[in-house]
């Protein structure tokens, strides 16, 4: 989300308030076009999933009222009460979702299985969310966690399960719900055949998915309108309803109806919950898309407009069918007064294409957490709007959705199947929802186990009534998402282990630092003109690509900065906080370390600055260690230096070095004189072809400050002089392949499941913004 200093302008607390309020009912507004779609056309076919199996028998109008009433206390128990009044309660800096909760709890216990976090991270402003006192009984608790890998193992699995069935169910919505939008012309329309519609129900599908790359802020306010009217349609469809047909179903609201329905059918009853859940589907999204609103927006949304209009569009529903037990098929549109069938049906298919958007989103959100919490290979992200943090758009998975949903839609072609597997999909996720937030309230919110348990215990009854129904429509359609889940699981799984493998590789083979500093400033090679950077994964240690690289090539830039870009369990890291630098060797080695970290839910953006901020965060670092020796101590050789967060917003105000930005004119004023001529040729070529890059250049100088010492001047001169000879970029090209004493599965895994996603996935130098003309990479073979 937008940070919330944004709204501190006003001085006075009454308009600051006002501002504060407009903002969130202008978020409100927007949430029914991105949040609220597919919770809201569940009434297109709730009715009809219910009774179309075993209670064919019992249709009649005591079971319609408890059919209504079960609807009533399952819409109440879990979106209102469970996910409105706590779980949104439990954001994660204003980010919601199941890797949110997994987050909080990696950050207050150490349940993370990748070993790259560092005490500095602790620091971050974000990192200090919720209470720190530490509760006694929850600390044996804690202790007992972190102590078991397998548990800890076993935790992630939970969480990446749940990620997949959400991502299922951005496969699932779709189809439901435009299906059912568009089987009302089955109805009313006999020249449509249901091949025709099938064919109408893709075309839909299709606009639907290729309207994503326009980004969330555009989509929901051209959305957020045709769910309104859908609301308003519907509720007073229900009102008419209600009062018409039979103003009696007011009464089952009384949750004595419910017993009665189970008490009538017994066994039958039960299964059908599998339908009466699909009243729920599209609840996760609230919470999942927390991130692209606030809390008290979604709250605002739901308990003044969403709830009652459903609530009151059930009960109509329902009084309706007490009175026309024929029409239970096709309860919804038979429902419809006859003189406005037409718009209400125009507005139902525009209102299931908005309910697959809330899915699709969702999906998005949990690819890019999955993806920063190093479970899912690289992709794209697109950052679609300049105001609101966090809208993404990812064109790799959107079109993965788009033909899955597909040949969903195609493979089952009917709305009663794909429900059994949406419900079961929907259900899992809730189930898995509600343990994870079980452990915040212990470990984050520092409550007592009691009132966890009590918790876990409550809601899980509840939902494990409904996934045990459920689970018996897996023969049924049910099986689509389990399917899904595995095959998805499987991939973030193996992206996992092989990622964790090829760290714990890195970190057992790193150069020793008492054998670098034994050769001396000069490393025993060439020191050249330039900045080397090297990418590595390890936070601390000099990589072994580094010995590689000198072993091959006898010859090293005379700057080295040992750069890692890495993910800390937080939603953003501000930019005065991003860049965390340190010392490698003794000043004379000019080696240096940057940490660049970033949150799950950041953007790496190209602007092109990096070069000049990482140059800019050394000068200052440099400055402040003659300052205060205490980073540049290094009694232990075998230890890095100390490393100090480096604030970008703090530059203007350094005296260190003088930073002047211009317009480059002539190619060959911007290309140095120690330079090749060969580069010289190559860089002009490169940017006749890319125009857009020659817009400035920033150039660094030392000011005239006879105060200053003189190593230090000296130090920061060599800086200078290595940035205007040029930077280079240097990664190693990694082979990951399984030792030969290795397992079958773990050859399996590696050498086939990784490599494949290692080549089919976007390069870590795409990734990173590393332009290509200053690459360098060094193959590398990794035995795991």
């Amino acid at each position: 989300m937008e940070p919330e200093s944004g709204l501190r302008g006003p001085s006075n607390p009454s308009q600051l308030s006002w501002v504060n309020l407009s903002r969130n009912l202008i978020l409100a507004y927007q949430s029914f076009g991105v949040v609220y779609g597919d919770l809201s056309t569940s009434p297109l076919y709730v009715y009809t999933s219910t009774f179309i199996g075993k209670l064919q028998k019992y249709q009649n109008e005591e079971a319609i009222f408890g059919a209504f009433s079960l609807i009533f206390w399952t819409f109440t128990l879990i979106p209102l009460i469970k996910y409105v009044f706590i779980l949104l309660g439990a954001d994660d800096n204003g980010e919601g979702g199941t890797f949110a909760l997994y987050s909080l709890l990696c950050r207050h216990a150490k349940f993370s299985l990748l070993p790259n976090q560092q005490a500095a991270d602790e620091e971050l402003s974000a990192y200090k969310y919720g209470p720190t006192a530490q509760v006694t009984s929850t600390s044996a608790l804690k202790r007992f966690l972190e102590k078991h890998k397998k548990l800890r193992t076993a935790l992630l699995v939970v969480v990446l399960f749940g990620a997949c069935m959400v991502i299922g169910d951005g496969v699932l919505t779709p189809a439901i719900s435009v299906l059912s939008s568009v089987s009302g012309l089955e109805v009313y329309e006999t020249k449509l055949t249901k091949g025709e519609v099938l064919l109408l129900a893709c075309v839909i599908l299709v606009g639907l998915f290729a309207l994503q790359h326009c980004g969330t802020h555009r989509v929901a306010f051209m959305f957020a309108p045709i769910v309104i009217i859908w609301l308003v349609s519907i509720f007073s469809i229900g009102l008419y309803n209600i009062i018409h047909w039979n103003p009696k179903i007011v009464r089952a609201i009384s949750p004595l109806y419910i017993i009665k329905f189970f008490g009538q059918t017994g066994k039958d009853g039960w299964i059908s919950l599998g339908g009466i859940l699909l009243s729920i589907t599209g609840t996760e999204a609230m919470f999942a898309d927390l991130g692209h609103f606030t809390a008290l927006s979604i709250r605002i949304a739901f308990a003044f407009v969403i709830y009652p209009c459903l609530v009151v569009q059930y009960m109509g529903q329902a009084a309706f069918l007490s009175k026309n037990l024929n029409s239970i098929n096709k309860s919804f549109y038979d429902s419809i007064p006859e003189p406005v069938f037409w718009p209400v049906f125009v507005i139902a298919t525009l209102a299931a294409i908005v309910g697959s958007q809330a899915v699709i989103t969702a999906t998005f959100s949990i690819v890019k957490q999955c993806h920063a919490l190093g479970c899912f290979p690289r992709v794209k992200v697109v950052h679609t709007s300049k105001h609101i943090y966090g809208q993404i758009y990812i064109p790799e998975i959107n079109w993965i959705l788009m033909v899955l949903t597909l040949a969903v839609t195609l493979g089952f072609q009917d709305t009663t199947l794909i429900g059994n597997a949406y419900g079961l999909a929907c259900m899992t996720v809730m189930y898995t929802t509600t343990f994870l937030m079980s452990l915040v309230i212990i470990f984050v919110w520092q409550k007592s186990v009691l009132l966890a348990a009590s918790f876990l215990i409550f809601f899980w009854f509840i939902e494990g009534v409904y996934l045990s129904a459920a689970l018996m429509k897996v023969p049924q359609g049910g099986w689509a998402p389990l399917v899904l889940s595995v095959i998805f699981m499987l991939v973030m799984y193996i992206w996992h282990y092989g990622t964790r493998r090829k760290y714990n590789f890195d970190l057992h083979n790193k150069v020793s630092l008492k054998w670098l500093m034994g050769l001396g400033p000069s490393l025993g090679i060439v020191r050249v003109p330039g900045i080397g950077l090297i990418y590595s994964e390890l936070a601390t240690g000099v990589p072994a690509i580094f010995s590689h690289f000198v072993t091959n090539l006898p010859a090293f830039h005379k700057v080295l900065v040992f750069v890692c870009v890495k993910s800390v369990p937080v939603p953003f890291v501000s930019p005065e906080e991003r860049f965390l630098i340190g010392r490698v060797c003794p000043r004379p080695y000019r080696m240096y370390r940057c940490i660049v970290r970033y949150g799950y839910k950041d953007i790496q953006k190209d602007d092109g600055d990096f070069e000049n901020n990482l140059i800019q965060s050394i000068a200052e670092f440099i400055q402040m260690e003659a300052v205060e020796p205490q980073f540049s101590s290094y009694e232990s050789p075998s230890l890095d230096g100390r490393m100090a967060v480096m604030s970008t917003r703090s530059f203007q105000s350094s005296l260190s070095i003088i930073v002047t930005e211009e317009d480059i004119i002539n190619i060959d004023d911007s290309i140095q004189s120690s330079k090749s001529l060969t580069l010289q040729s190559l860089r002009s070529a490169y940017d006749d072809d890319n125009p857009q890059i020659r817009r400035h250049q920033v150039r660094f100088k030392l000011p005239q400050n006879p105060s200053m010492d003189p190593s230090v001047r000296d130090e920061l001169m060599d800086l200078v002089q290595a940035k205007e000879a040029g930077v280079a970029y240097i990664m190693g090209h990694s082979y990951v392949k399984a030792r030969r004493t290795s397992t079958f599965l773990k050859k399996l895994a590696i050498d086939i499941g990784y490599s494949f996603l290692r080549k089919n996935c976007r390069g870590p130098a795409v990734a990173l913004n590393i332009p290509h003309i200053s690459l360098i990479e060094v193959g590398m073979i990794y035995y795991v």
